[in-house]
Order: structure tokens, then C-alpha cells, then sequence
């Protein structure tokens, strides 16, 4: 073992794609310091807040020393495995299978054209029995794939041979705990498309569940915004001295998601997004890279506190996601439009789709945004039909509070100093490869104090106090009237309709109630999964055929048919007037309002 190396070898290998097994293990080389050798499965990937026990995807462990010899093991609680050592061991291997058929961003999956592998969801780390310094040093990892395959990762590429058979292993290494438990590592048989941006290498690894080719043009488009935005990025921040960066963008049905690592992301996009026509969908993918590509600043390196040193087997919370959650949504789409690619249409049409959200729930009379960010671990991943009456998202909600904080410090500096540049300034102070950083991670107290520091923001404190601490609506309507922007209801959803306020599913010719919208009539009337069968003994045949039902009759009483449990039952109800969910930018915008979307680049 070198003087910088670990002594401990990370393996994967991916040849059994047709049935999801993926075979993992590690090599730990002596000295122990402990005939007993513990490890642990991480419970919780970093970005994602919800423990997920990936250990229940593992079977047919096994554990040898350096003759092959089988050692003893047991379980330890539910994400650990102890090994007994052999006075004389001067090597320990353990392996096992795992099964890689969950296709999310943050899982493992493997089939017969690709692997996506999550660190923390494939390898057991070391707990006891290895001395914590060794844990810090420069480990290696070693993949087996098929012969046409290739991988992107941020960690770096050491060797890659043939085996015999015509199968490869790529090995690569990396340094400390968290620079190998929070990498990603996509390894398929499509090309690796990369491009310099500023002096830093970007590559893109693209892979579609469904085998289809993605339109050229439309993948030159995305590679074209992708260095927009990174070149928006650095005009902000100025340009990182990391190393590069890899983007694995997987093209499904209908999954969608994100995730963001060091140097690195994966993002899932219905393959529909590359589709010539499709402006929406490419919208969304166009804001997903930005929100990811953020994160290599806001929350890989500007970190909540307690943050710093991750404790990936147990919840670790914080209060500022609406931070490192939604302050990166808010300004990860104005990097989009700044950086043009976005339009100003695309930036009103999604405001407009978020602002239809926003009105829709009630929530934040009962939760603020720091409620909502320190219990992400309980309600977020785990929201029901019910959840919208007294919880929020700290992404959509922290991003309209961000969309108002920077408004309203723009008022009292001239328009001279945004929250944008509140950001860039944290982290310069606290980013972890800072070289001006006065210490490392920050807490609410810091975010505030820096607000207090910046240009016109001496007074502000309060301002932020309500927003975050406080169970209120922001004041979306004077945030935009600083542009001579306002809020109007939405031409296709006047009053006079006739409104039930619930979500509706529809399935096998039958409508159900899936959610109540504030508001809503039905809300003491009726509950979740109840379907809804005939208005005025007409019946109902589908959810626009309801609408239709009930068009025009604001103000009037119906008798509307309701199974409940099997047994059928008829309330009347006074049908409202629409509360306009539905909601549009009316105006042009000032000059205030150019100034806000133009690229930072010229300056």
C-alpha cells in the first residue's frame, strides 16, 4: 500500500444486466485495527432527503481473507455487517449482489444497455476496524462492463483493459469518503460528447430506457444551451478551478428528475424533451440542467453547516433548503433566460405554471419555509392527498420568497445588487474551496448577517424573518409591480365556470377524487378516492365531460352522486365561483424589468 492509498478497492460489475444483478464488493488491505471489521450501508444519498435503505437490494454476501479462506460475519442493525478477522489477516474482500431494477436518479439501475451506479446505494464503508485516517486518503474503484460500453464519471480514469472474453475494466480513483460517495458513475455504449467551456471540460453521456436515438438537432441544441448556461454560471461566479464536469442525461416515458453531485449530475427527462416541437418539455429540460449545474456551488460547496461532514445513516436536518433548494430553482431559470437559453416567453409561461401551484395550495398559513425545510425528511418524499391543505414545497415556495428578497433589495440599492449577487457573495465567505472563505458552511444567523452587508440591505433582517420564519403568503404582486408587471386570472379560467375544487383522476371510464384545492366544496363532503357518478342524475362520463356538467352554473345548487366504500350516496352543494388559480403576466416591463433578464456576460 502506497504512502497516499487507502488499501481499499471498490469493484463493480455489470455483465449480468439481463437480470438487474449488479455484483459489488471491496478489498480492504491491512492493518486492521480490530479483529472485528464493521461496515455500513449509507441510508441517504446527499441532495435527496429521505432515508431509503438501498442494503434491502442486497443478497448472497460473503466475506474471505487473503487466502480465500470464508470469514465469519452477522448483521449489525439494519445497515450493517460485521466481519471477524483472523489475528493474521492481512486482507479482507467482501462481495455480494444487488438487485439494480429501480430506475430513478438517485438508484442503481442495470440492464442489458447500460449501468447507472450511485456509490452510496452499491459500497459498504468501513466503520470499525480501519483507522479513520486511511478513510481520507485516494481509493480506487474498479468497473467490469461489456466490451462496447464506456464510462463518464468525475472520478479519475487510471486504466482501462480487455479482459478475456472481450469484456473491460476501467479503474479509476478518487480521494476521501465523500469525493467517492457523492460521484456518479453511467457506463452505456453511447458516445461521450464533450466540449471545453472557459478552460473546463464538459462532458454529456446521454442514455434512452427504450433504446430510441434522440434527434440530432435537438441534442446539438441542449449541448449549445448547456454552454450558455455554464458561461451565465461563471459570469456570476467567475470560473471554478475544479475539475471537469460530467452531465448523464437519461431519456424516458414519462420519469423526470434530478440530481446533483460534486462535479457532476444525473438528470431524467421524458425522451419527449428532445422531440423537434416540443417547447415545453424542452423547457424543463433546460431548467433541470441549470438547477443541477447550480448546486456545484449552492450546496456542494456552500453548505448548510451541518452539512459539512455528512452522517449519511441517519436524517441530518437543516432549515435553509428553502435556500439550497429554492433559491437555486429561482436563479437557475433566470440564469436560463439571462443566458438566452431561454426567452423571455419561456420565463412568463413557466412563472405562470408555478404561479397556478402556488394558488392552488394553502399551506403556508400553517408551515413557513424553515418548517418546511427541517422536516423535508417526513413530508416532501412523502406527501398524500391531503398534504397541499398544510404543507409547502421549500422548492417552489422558497423560490417565489427568493423571486420577492431580490425584488425588494433591488428597491432599496438602485437596482445595483440582487439576490444573485447575495449568493455569489456567501460563497465566496463560506464555499468550501474558497480560497477568501472566512469559515466553512453557513446557518440562517450568516445568511442573514451577509444580507445586512449588502447594498441597501442594512434594515432587511426583518424582511427575511418573514419570509422564512413566519407562516404567511409572500407579496408576489408588488415583487413584480417593481417591473410594472402584474398578476391577472387566467382567460381560460373565469368565474361563472362552476368549480368543484378537487383533483381528478380518471381510469377505466371511472372519475375519482384525488386532492381538494383550498376552498373546495366538496372538501367536508366527500373524501379521497371517492368517485363521482352523476350531476343532477346525469352521468358523469369523464373529467371533461364533469366540467361540462357544471359549466356556467356558479352560484346554483346541484345534486351530485357519490360512491363511497361501494355505497352510494347524493349531496347538494352550491356550486362557487372559480378563486382563478389560473393566472397570467399582464404588461410589457420597464426598463427595470430588461435589466433583470440581461446576461451578466457584458459586463
Amino acid at each position: 500500500m502506497s504512502q497516499s492509498s487507502s488499501g481499499l478497492c471498490f469493484f463493480a460489475d455489470a455483465l449480468n444486466g439481463s437480470q438487474h444483478h449488479l455484483h459489488a464488493g471491496l478489498d480492504v488491505q491491512g492493518p486492521f485495527t480490530s479483529t472485528q471489521v464493521v461496515f455500513r450501508f449509507p441510508r441517504w444519498v446527499p441532495g435527496s432527503y429521505f432515508l431509503r435503505e438501498p442494503i434491502q437490494h442486497m443478497f448472497d454476501f460473503s466475506a474471505k481473507d487473503e487466502n480465500g479462506a470464508d470469514l465469519k460475519w452477522k448483521r449489525v442493525g439494519v445497515d450493517g455487517i460485521s466481519v471477524r478477522l483472523k489475528k493474521t489477516s492481512t486482507m479482507l474482500s467482501i462481495r455480494y449482489t444487488l438487485l439494480a431494477r429501480e430506475l430513478t436518479v438517485r438508484s442503481n439501475h442495470l440492464d442489458d444497455t447500460h449501468l447507472h451506479l450511485m456509490p452510496p446505494f452499491t459500497w459498504f464503508w468501513p466503520e470499525r476496524g480501519v483507522s479513520a485516517d486511511r478513510l481520507e486518503m485516494t481509493h480506487q474503484v474498479q468497473i467490469t462492463s461489456p466490451a462496447t460500453w464506456t464510462p463518464a464519471t468525475q472520478l479519475d480514469l487510471l486504466e482501462e483493459k480487455s479482459l478475456d472474453g472481450g469484456d473491460r475494466c476501467w479503474t479509476f480513483s478518487t480521494t476521501g469518503r465523500d469525493m467517492l460517495l457523492d460521484s456518479i458513475i453511467e457506463v452505456n455504449p453511447n458516445p461521450c460528447i464533450s466540449h471545453e467551456i472557459e478552460g473546463r471540460m464538459h462532458h454529456l453521456k446521454w442514455w434512452d430506457s427504450g433504446g430510441h436515438q434522440p434527434d440530432p438537432e435537438r441534442l446539438q441544441a441542449f449541448q449549445d444551451d448547456i454552454e450558455r448556461i455554464a458561461r451565465e454560471h461563471f459570469a456570476l461566479f467567475g470560473v471554478p478551478d475544479w475539475p471537469d464536469y460530467t452531465t448523464v442525461l437519461h431519456l424516458t416515458d414519462t420519469g423526470r428528475g434530478g440530481l446533483e453531485h460534486m462535479n457532476s449530475q444525473t438528470s431524467m427527462m421524458p425522451r419527449s424533451c428532445l422531440f423537434p416541437d416540443h417547447p415545453d418539455e424542452y423547457r424543463d429540460l433546460v431548467s433541470l440542467f441549470s438547477h443541477e449545474y447550480l448546486h456545484q456551488w449552492n450546496v456542494k460547496r456552500l453548505r448548510p453547516k451541518s452539512f459539512l461532514n455528512y452522517d449519511l445513516q441517519s436524517e441530518t436536518h437543516t432549515d435553509l433548503l428553502w435556500w439550497f433548494e429554492g433559491a437555486t430553482s429561482w436563479l437557475g431559470d433566470m440564469i436560463c433566460v439571462r443566458s438566452g437559453a431561454w426567452s423571455e416567453e419561456d420565463w412568463r409561461l413557466d412563472f405562470e405554471r408555478k404561479m397556478k401551484r402556488h394558488t392552488a395550495n394553502n399551506g403556508m398559513l400553517r408551515e413557513s419555509l424553515a418548517e418546511s425545510s427541517h422536516d423535508a425528511w417526513i413530508h416532501l418524499y412523502r406527501s398524500g392527498p391531503y398534504t397541499r391543505e398544510n404543507q409547502i414545497s421549500y422548492y417552489l415556495e422558497g423560490e417565489l420568497a427568493l423571486m420577492c428578497l431580490d425584488t425588494e433589495m433591488r428597491r432599496r440599492n438602485d437596482h445595483t445588487f440582487g439576490a444573485c449577487d447575495l449568493m455569489a457573495e456567501l460563497v465566496r465567505k463560506y464555499a468550501i474551496h474558497s480560497d477568501e472563505a472566512e469559515q466553512l458552511g453557513v446557518d440562517y444567523k450568516d445568511i442573514r448577517d451577509t444580507l445586512k452587508t449588502c447594498p441597501g440591505g442594512s434594515s432587511m433582517g426583518p424582511y427575511l424573518d418573514r419570509l422564512v420564519r413566519h407562516r404567511n403568503l409572500p407579496n408576489i404582486q408588488r415583487a413584480l409591480s417593481t417591473f410594472r408587471l402584474k398578476l391577472v386570472p387566467h382567460a381560460s379560467d373565469k368565474e361563472g365556470k362552476g368549480w368543484l375544487g378537487v383533483g381528478l383522476k380518471e381510469a377505466s371510464g371511472r372519475v375519482k377524487i384525488t386532492t381538494y384545492h383550498a376552498g373546495s366544496p366538496l372538501r367536508t363532503l366527500s373524501q379521497v378516492g371517492d368517485e363521482l357518478l352523476a350531476v343532477d342524475g346525469v352521468r358523469v362520463k369523464s373529467v371533461n365531460h364533469l366540467k361540462k356538467l357544471i359549466a356556467g352554473r356558479t352560484g346554483q345548487e346541484i345534486k351530485l352522486d357519490i360512491t363511497h366504500e361501494g355505497i352510494l350516496n347524493t349531496v347538494s352543494l352550491v356550486l362557487p365561483p372559480s378563486p382563478q388559480h389560473g393566472v397570467s403576466l399582464k404588461g410589457k416591463g420597464n426598463e427595470r424589468w430588461k435589466a433583470w433578464l440581461k446576461t451578466r456576460q457584458d459586463r
